[in-house]
Formats: C-alpha cells, sequence, structure tokens
C-alpha cells in the first residue's frame, strides 16, 4: 500500500499549492451523485454510498481504495480506480505469470526498450532500430466491428509513435466465428473495412496477418493489431513526467463521450446477450489526424522539444497522467477545465475516463513551450497546456496527482497507487476436466483417403475451405505497398519491409497463432505457434530476433482458463529462452468469451527478423525460368504421421482432439539458421513453410504465386496405402519447401549435411506444364486449383469478377492482361524496391512502381524519410541482376505459362495491383 502524508499540512517545495478546501462545492455538473463531488466533500461524507460495483471493483478493492486515500473516493476517483485497476489495464491476473519474460530472458545486445514500456524496442544496425508491439482490440470490434478495429489500429499505432519511432507498418492477426454464420458475415465485413479504411488513410501499408474462422470465436472475434516502427538510435523518447514545473500539454483531437469505460471496460468483462448494445463504449477513429499527429509528433523529437510522451489509448486522460507521473516518481497539477471539449457539457469523471481517440500527453520545458505550440499549429493539430510536473515530497515519497475542476479540488491521488500498487491476484488454476479425454481422441484414427482419386478430392476440398483459401478478398482491401518500401506481402509467409534505402536493410515480420493446438495442449501449442512464427521469418532468409505477444484467453475467474494461461506463458517463455529471442513486450486479452463458453486459447505470437539486404530475401512462389529449365524442388524436415489438432481433421471430421504436432525448437534454429545462410549465398529460388494443410497447401500457394506448375514423386515409404494422404497433409512441424536452381543442388544439400537438417528431392519446377502434378496419384491443373483456391471468400462475403482490359503491345508502357477487382490473388511476390522492375524477358514493362507509390497518400518525401531514418534518401537506383532483380512485381496469372513475370501497370504505369479505390 502506498501511503502519503496530506498535501495541505505538508506543501511541496516548487509545486503550486492544493487548492482551497471547501465546506460545500457550489452546483457543478450534475453525476450519479447530483453535484460536483470534491474532495472535501468526499471527506466530509465518508457513508456516502458509491457505485463501485457496478464499476467493476470488489469489495476488497474499494475498501484498499479507502485505505490509500484516507477517506472514500470522489466520483472522479472512483472512475479512475475502477480503469486503473481493471484486468484490462492493471493486469492483476496476469503478472505473477508474465514475469516468466523477465526471469527467462535470454542475453540481448539489441534490445534497448522491453516490457512495461509502449513497445519493444530493439537495434537493427549502429544507427537504427525498430518499435513492434501487438495488441488485441477483440471486445470493441464485436460491438462496432468497424471503429472497433479501426482504432485498433490507431491505438497500436500511438503506441509505436511515443517510443520515437516513424510507423512504416501494420498487420492484423483476425479470427472470426464460423465462416458460413450470419453474425460473421455482419462482424468480418465491418473489421476488415476498418483496418483497412484507417491504415490506408495512415498511409501504411499492411504487409501480413491471419485470418482464421473457428465457431469457438462465434459472439468474440479476436482483432489483434501490429504495428513497426523504425527510428534513429538517439531518438529514443520515454514516458516520464521528469522534471518539476515542466508543463504537461495534451496534443490531438477533443475529448468527447465516445469511449467512456470503452477498451479497459469492455475488455474486462464476460459479454452476454447485451453486449451489442454497448455501442457508446467504442471509440470512434479519425485517421487524418491521427496522420497530422503522427507528422507533428516527428517534428517534435527531431528538434528535441519533449521530456516525455505518452499515447491516450485504454483508460484515456487518467492513464497517460498516472502513468507518466508514476514512471518518474513526480506528481501533477492538473487544470482539467483547460481540456478540450466536442460536448462542453461533460463532466470530470468522464473526461478523466474518456478514450477519445488520437491523442498524446506531453511533458515539455516551459521555455520550449511557444516552439511545441508552434509545431502543433503548422501541422493543424490542439494543443493545450493542462497542468505542470510537481515535485516529490521533501521526505523522498512521490508526489501527489492534483486535478482540479473550475477550481474545485476533484481528485487528489498518489499516481503510483492506480499504476503500480493495484490488486495482484494468484487465482487458482485446474487442468480442465476435459483435457484428458480430449487428448486420448486422436485423429490419426480416423478415416482417411487411400486411393488417387480420394487424395484429388480431399486436396481440392482442402484449399477451399476458409481457413486455407485464398485471402485476396481481404488483402486487396489493403494498400501493402503504400511508402514504397514494402518487400514482401501477403500472402508471404512474412512482410518484408526495407528500412534504409542506402545499404538494403530491411526487416522481417510474422505473426502466428493455432487455437486448436492450444486447446489440446497450451504450452506445445504456444511453443508451435513460437515455431511458425519463427520459421515464417527464416524463409526469407531473415534471422530472427526479437519477439512481441497478444495472449488471447477466456475469464481469469475460471480456473481451467487460467492453467491454459500459465502454460502458455511458461511455454513462450521457455520457447523463447531455447530460441535465444526475447520478449520485447505484448499484449493480455482475457474475457473471450460468452456466457460460459470461453475461446480457444490463443496466444498470437509475432517474430522479427532483420535481412542484412532485402535484395536476398526468399519469396515463397516457385520461379519462372527462361527456355523451361527447371528448379529442384526438396523437402526440408522429417514428416511423421501427425493429425490430431490439423486442419484435414476439422474440415473433414470437424474433429478436434489428440495432442498436436511434436516441436524441436533446437531444430528450429537449425532450420532457420540453414535458410538463412542457403538465401545469402544464392541458392533459393523460393522457401515456404509448412504448417496448416501441410505439404499439400505448400505445394498449391508455391505453385499458384506464380503461375508455375510442379512434378512431386513420392518417397517410396509414403508411396503406398493411405502413406501419400500422410505426407501431403500431415502436419508436423520445423518443415520447408524450397526450390533450387540447378546447379546448386549438391552445394544445398552438402550445406543441410553440415547444418544437420534432413532434405529430401520430392520434385521439380515445372514452368510451362500448367499443373501439380503427384506422380502415380494424381494431377490437378492449376486453372482448376485457382478456380477452388479463390473462390471462397467472395461467395462467402460478395465479389466482383475480373475485368478484362485490352492490352497494349509488349514492351510498352502500360501493357497490362488483366485488372483485379477482387477476388484474384496476384502471383508475383509482391516487391517492391527503389527504381528498377525486371526486363529480362519480351513481356518485361517499363515503368518504376516506387515513384508513383511515393506519390500515393502517405508516401514518402525527403523530409518524411529522414524523419524515419534519419538519413537522406537515395536517388541511384539499385542495380538489378539477372538472378535477383531488385522489383518483382508480377500480374495476376491468367493460366498461361510465362517464361518471365510482367509488371501488371495501367496506361500510366501504376501498379495496379496495389490500386485502392
Amino acid at each position: 500500500m502506498t501511503t502519503h502524508p496530506d498535501p495541505a499540512a505538508h506543501p511541496t517545495p516548487g509545486a503550486p499549492a492544493a487548492p482551497r478546501p471547501v465546506a460545500a462545492a457550489p452546483a457543478g455538473p450534475a453525476g450519479p451523485f447530483g453535484r460536483l463531488d470534491t474532495v472535501p466533500r468526499a471527506t466530509d461524507t465518508p457513508d456516502e454510498l458509491q457505485p463501485y460495483a457496478e464499476l467493476g471493483l470488489r469489495d476488497d478493492e474499494y475498501e484498499r481504495i479507502r485505505q490509500i486515500l484516507d477517506r472514500r473516493p470522489t466520483q472522479s476517483e472512483l472512475a479512475m480506480y475502477s480503469i486503473m485497476w481493471s484486468e484490462h489495464c492493471s493486469y492483476k491476473s496476469s503478472k505473477v505469470h508474465l514475469r516468466q519474460f523477465g526471469e527467462k530472458a535470454p542475453p540481448s545486445d539489441r534490445l534497448l526498450a522491453g516490457i512495461g514500456e509502449n513497445a519493444g524496442v530493439v537495434q537493427i544496425s549502429e544507427k537504427l532500430a525498430v518499435t513492434f508491439k501487438v495488441e488485441s482490440h477483440n471486445h470493441p470490434s464485436f460491438v462496432e466491428p468497424y471503429q472497433g478495429a479501426a482504432t485498433g489500429v490507431g491505438g497500436i499505432v500511438r503506441d509505436i509513435l511515443a517510443m520515437g519511432a516513424r510507423p512504416v507498418a501494420v498487420m492484423d492477426p483476425l479470427r472470426f466465428g464460423a465462416a458460413d454464420h450470419p453474425d460473421t458475415a455482419r462482424v468480418l465485413p465491418g473489421v476488415v473495412a476498418g483496418v483497412g479504411g484507417y491504415g490506408n488513410c495512415l498511409g501504411l501499408p499492411n504487409i501480413g496477418g491471419e485470418v482464421v474462422f473457428d465457431p469457438c470465436y462465434q459472439g468474440n472475434p479476436l482483432v489483434n493489431a501490429l504495428c513497426l516502427g523504425v527510428l534513429p538510435v538517439d531518438r529514443l523518447q520515454k514516458k516520464e513526467a521528469a522534471g518539476p514545473g515542466n508543463v504537461v500539454v495534451l496534443m490531438g483531437a477533443k475529448t468527447g463521450r465516445d469511449g467512456i469505460g470503452g477498451v479497459s471496460v469492455l475488455a474486462s468483462a464476460t459479454f452476454d446477450e447485451g453486449s451489442e448494445q454497448r455501442r457508446p463504449s467504442v471509440q470512434v477513429g479519425d485517421p487524418f489526424i491521427e496522420k497530422l499527429l503522427i507528422e507533428a509528433c516527428l517534428e517534435l523529437y527531431d528538434a528535441e522539444l519533449v521530456v516525455g510522451i505518452q499515447d491516450l489509448g485504454g483508460a484515456g486522460l487518467t492513464c497517460a497522467l498516472t502513468e507518466t507521473a508514476a514512471a518518474a516518481g513526480t506528481g501533477m497539477r492538473v487544470w482539467l477545465e483547460r481540456v478540450p471539449l466536442r460536448e462542453p457539457s461533460m463532466d470530470p469523471h468522464e473526461i478523466l475516463a474518456s478514450e477519445s481517440q488520437e491523442r498524446m500527453l506531453l511533458v515539455v520545458e516551459p521555455e520550449k513551450l511557444e516552439a511545441v505550440l508552434k509545431v502543433a499549429d503548422k501541422w493543424g493539430v490542439l494543443a493545450t497546456a493542462i497542468g505542470e510536473v510537481t515535485a516529490p515530497t521533501p521526505d523522498g515519497q512521490p508526489g501527489r496527482l492534483y486535478v482540479t475542476w473550475r477550481d474545485q479540488l476533484v481528485v487528489d491521488v498518489p499516481p503510483g497507487s492506480l499504476v503500480d500498487d493495484g490488486p495482484v491476484y494468484a487465482r487458482p488454476m485446474r487442468e480442465p476436466a476435459d483435457l484428458i479425454l480430449l487428448q486420448a481422441d486422436r485423429a490419426e484414427t480416423l478415416p482417411r483417403p487411400a486411393t488417387p482419386d480420394a487424395l484429388r478430392d480431399t486436396l481440392l476440398r482442402m484449399i477451399a475451405s476458409p481457413n486455407l483459401c485464398d485471402r485476396t478478398w481481404v488483402t486487396e482491401q489493403y494498400d501493402r505497398y503504400v511508402l514504397g518500401n514494402t518487400v514482401l506481402a501477403q500472402p508471404e509467409d512474412s512482410g518484408v519491409i526495407r528500412i534504409d534505402e542506402r545499404t538494403g536493410l530491411g526487416v522481417a515480420l510474422s505473426v502466428d497463432g493455432n487455437g486448436r493446438y492450444a486447446r489440446l495442449d497450451p504450452y506445445q501449442g504456444t511453443r508451435l505457434a513460437l515455431a511458425e512464427a519463427y520459421r515464417n521469418v527464416a524463409v526469407t532468409g531473415a534471422k530472427p530476433i526479437a519477439v512481441t505477444n497478444c495472449l488471447n484467453f477466456g475469464s481469469p475467474e475460471d480456473p481451467g482458463v487460467m492453467w491454459q494461461f500459465a502454460e502458455a506463458v511458461r511455454g513462450l517463455a521457455d520457447g523463447c529462452l531455447e530460441l535465444g529471442i526475447p520478449v520485447t513486450g505484448g499484449n493480455v486479452s482475457f474475457y473471450n468469451q460468452t456466457g460460459a463458453a470461453a475461446i480457444h486459447p490463443t496466444p498470437v505470437v509475432g517474430v522479427l527478423g532483420v535481412l542484412d539486404d532485402v535484395a536476398t530475401r526468399v519469396p515463397m512462389g516457385f520461379a519462372s525460368r527462361p527456355a523451361g529449365e527447371h528448379d529442384l524442388i526438396f523437402l526440408l524436415g522429417e514428416t511423421r504421421n501427425e493429425l490430431s489438432g490439423s486442419e484435414w481433421a476439422w474440415v473433414t471430421h470437424g474433429h478436434l482432439g489428440g495432442v498436436p504436432p511434436r516441436v524441436d525448437l533446437a531444430r528450429e534454429q537449425a532450420l532457420g539458421d540453414l535458410l538463412a545462410e542457403a538465401a545469402r549465398v544464392g541458392h533459393l529460388s523460393s522457401a515456404h513453410d509448412l504448417s496448416d494443410g501441410g505439404l499439400a497447401q505448400s505445394l498449391v500457394e508455391s505453385c499458384l504465386r506464380r503461375g508455375i506448375g510442379a512434378r512431386i514423386a513420392l518417397p517410396e515409404r509414403f508411396a503406398t496405402g493411405s502413406l501419400p494422404f500422410v505426407y501431403l497433409f500431415s502436419e508436423s512441424a520445423t518443415r520447408a519447401l524450397v526450390s533450387v536452381p540447378r546447379g546448386h543442388e549438391k552445394a544445398f544439400t552438402a550445406l543441410c549435411a553440415e547444418r544437420g537438417v534432413p532434405v529430401e528431392a520430392i520434385g521439380v519446377t515445372d514452368p510451362t506444364g500448367g499443373v501439380l502434378e503427384v506422380r502415380g496419384q494424381f494431377q490437378v491443373g492449376l486453372d482448376e486449383l485457382r478456380d477452388a483456391y479463390t473462390a471462397t471468400l467472395p461467395q462467402l462475403f460478395g465479389g466482383a469478377e475480373v475485368v478484362a482490359v485490352p492490352a497494349p503491345a509488349t514492351g510498352v508502357a502500360g501493357a497490362v492482361e488483366a485488372v483485379p477487382v477482387a477476388g484474384v490473388t496476384p502471383v508475383g511476390d509482391g516487391s517492391v524496391a527503389s527504381g528498377a522492375v525486371d526486363t529480362s524477358g519480351p513481356e518485361a514493362v517499363a515503368g518504376s512502381a516506387t515513384a508513383v507509390e511515393a506519390a500515393s497518400a502517405g508516401g514518402t518525401t525527403p523530409a518524411t524519410e529522414r524523419a524515419a531514418t534519419g538519413a537522406d534518401p537515395v536517388d541511384v537506383d539499385p542495380v538489378a541482376t539477372a538472378d535477383q532483380p531488385v522489383a518483382e512485381v508480377d500480374a495476376p496469372s491468367t493460366g498461361e505459362a510465362r517464361d518471365t513475370p510482367t509488371a501488371d501497370v495501367d496506361a500510366a504505369g501504376e501498379n495496379t495491383a496495389t490500386d485502392r479505390h
């Protein structure tokens, strides 16, 4: 418990005197108490009933607040404590477990900021660092899908901005109920439109994510959002409200009633039948104000005008004021009537609890205040001095937070009591009673296809299933290439962003999770999520260096859920220690359930890796070769009979049972090291991880990415009975599908042997055949595969046809074959870099996609490039080579074999695959 002396009896040197007490407050804004509830009035009316239970506080928590304050709280104070001590803000049920991330953290010389900060920051070069984090906006997105998702993006972007970084990309792991359920048709389009609408308006490319369907998420979708930012190492910002006498400035949008008790309350309770009526609790976003706020903050950072900064997200002004003061051990004096309001009738507790978006709290030295206000005015952003920092007490105790409303003291609290001294619970845990029976019901015993025709039918059914089908319906609503630095984006295994134009330095990011695996074994399921994200980064040729996470679970008051959570945290902490990469931060989302039905435990894990030169990145699609040359196809890793928790078991039998695939993180690390080295020396034409859907899914995606067929031969040990099915659909971990140019195969297999990674040649690419053939079993034309793969989401949620456009003569800027409107999969690797496109073939098209993208909304200019990287942009185009063209922007395949990829451009030379209308 934190106790502090009475500020009236012990005035703080250098701080303004506390407002004079009043015996009876004059008439003021009406609230549940009938009149303004001031600190003196709270002292004089200790027995007045307060609605603490309705605000989510327990009896013992309310009594503890009274002990801290030595009186009952005012209406404003009660609102502040109820928000800050909520599950969402205080982590009161998860803290005891999350400590493992620090206790088991592997040593890292890259980590500049970690757990406890707004976002993790890792150094990637001598001068540059990146910051990244994933958070949830689950409950608001169920209540109001568009605004819930949009403000989820806005909130995570501000977290990144608060670290001193320019946001450069976003990702969106999404989970919904059954794909054909009517409520999914309500929620999914709104969520996707919200993610796209906000991110597109900010000019941030969406480079990856997930779309998963499962009945367990019915009524409780998971909307997680990740943002990546880049900053010079010496521009890292702090949140501490340091320096007594410094000015507290609120910058950004006006404060309104939207979002009062928003995410902090919605995310701390279980949904019931009335949850859809909570729309007033959902924040409303304005991405255009956020864009101005970003530019204003970056200019303030560069001019060194800010002492401390904190974004206003969950818990709004309450959280920002108390966290900044508590972090520095200082106090604050705040004049609440100075806060710009959208609704002048707002009460003090509403202003403090509002979660209105697009706001930042700045701590500024008095002599720099005028300069700060000028920068804000330049960008058209409101900035108002609302308070000042006060000193700690003479005896060394932290300062207090005084908040007045029209000269009436409505808040007098120790900031640390709201931020650091909240309740911490070691909640009861118990393994779910049904887990033993669930694990005994193994999918390996289910009937499985054993004939070539059955295998072929299974393949087509699987690739058309909601969780494995093409995601273009979603991703075409996002701008993936704005800013011109996107190298790889969906549907690639990882999003890859170029960070430094001069050196080609870049980062790869992947987010992954599998709720079915975690339901069967939360410890191993979480390690599998970590392994898949690690592998997705590794197949691009990047070196994984850091982890973020968003842990989505049911109610912590359920001992079974709490056991699942504890096991998942233990699994992630142990896994990161084994892989040698630290957890830099993340988010916990509890109460993801409707009534008594909890979602599957869903730990979503994000892994970030570094590429020294993005020109060496490896795409997932099989490469085209001149004169019909073939690449060799290899399978890395071992295939076992592991079908429990698989996509096949669910799609074919509606089955969930058994134990998930084994995971060996030492082998995962060896595979990652092999892929990075093979990419560096040019052994790989493509690389694609194996996960949901197994080898069959990876083969289909690798073929369709660029319209290149493949001929596969099964190993003899998997050639009879139902073993071909096992080889094609097993979901064994630690595997990757790679294609190797002829002439490199001996060196590549020797490298595999050196690294101890199992390798097996399984076939060749077929640039002219137009089929996927599994010898002795079946063959399917790429057109038939594409039709099955791409039709599902447009049929479920609406779509449009491909509009044919007459093509000018080949070799002329503007040559096109088709303009994708919706539901069509681009088949190129999506790479965009400076200057050149592949001109090695007869169908090549002149022009630079980068120049067009830089001119689009949010595109880079010399000023913004300097703000992002601390360096001047380079105008000299990189040189493309025959082996590694700098830009490869491929057109959607028409089903015809091509010798070389072509840029899909319109008459203006724009890349239409990235157009957003």
